[in-house]
């Protein structure tokens, strides 16, 4: 009787710890969910891009969970770089930064990239994937962190779209199929993407 009423009681005490547990777990999801509602997006500036570099060196980057549509994706890329420029300034690095170091190609020709940091911890690419002729962005993020990208991305197109007054902005970018450079710009309502000789101290070596 004895060994049959204590292990009775073990189970009973067993399951209260389980239920404490999961009450806990979820009490603890709930709130990193909420936390993470209206994630926190942070530009890094050119002067951080070492320190960037440096803090997620081991990160594998992917675009997955950066996947679904939203309002964003269908815009002209040059309309989003105007509600970019407003909303973050200028981007973190354009082709003026790369094209003089020695490991770039022609094929690695970009108008313009934003980092980001979500949240002081996640970070996040966006650049263009074919200048002023293409549509949306190119999204990269950290695959340990693909299952928060979609609502980072939802965030991130809705403070875009949000805008109402487009910000001035000039670019270069180059071309590898055209073989062309363009100076890409927007001002005070104009959209002008033409096409010019190389900007000075911006020639391609095709050699490499």
């Amino acid at each position: 009787m004895n060994n049959s009423f204590s292990l009775s009681k073990q189970i009973r005490v067993r399951y209260w710890i389980s239920t404490l547990f999961l009450v806990l777990f979820l009490l603890i999801s709930s709130s990193a969910f909420a936390q993470f509602e209206e994630p926190e997006i942070t530009k890094i500036t050119k002067d951080r891009r070492a320190w960037f570099m440096e803090r997620f060196n081991d990160i594998k980057w992917t675009g997955r969970g950066l996947y679904n549509e939203t309002d964003l994706d269908d815009r002209q890329t040059n309309e989003i770089r105007a509600r970019l420029q407003a909303v973050y300034g200028d981007p973190t690095q354009t082709i003026k930064d790369l094209i003089n170091k020695q490991d770039f190609r022609p094929g690695k020709a970009i108008q313009f990239e934003y980092w980001f940091t979500v949240n002081d911890s996640i970070p996040m690419m966006v650049l263009d994937w074919d200048g002023p002729f293409g549509s949306g962005l190119t999204f990269v993020g950290a695959s340990r962190y693909i299952d928060l990208m979609p609502q980072v991305k939802r965030t991130f197109a809705r403070k875009l779209m949000a805008i109402e007054e487009l910000a001035n902005y000039q670019d270069y970018f180059y071309s590898p199929e055209r073989e062309q450079w363009f100076n890409v710009a927007y001002n005070n309502g104009s959209y002008t993407t033409k096409e010019i000789s190389s900007p000075a101290g911006m020639s391609i070596d095709f050699s490499n």
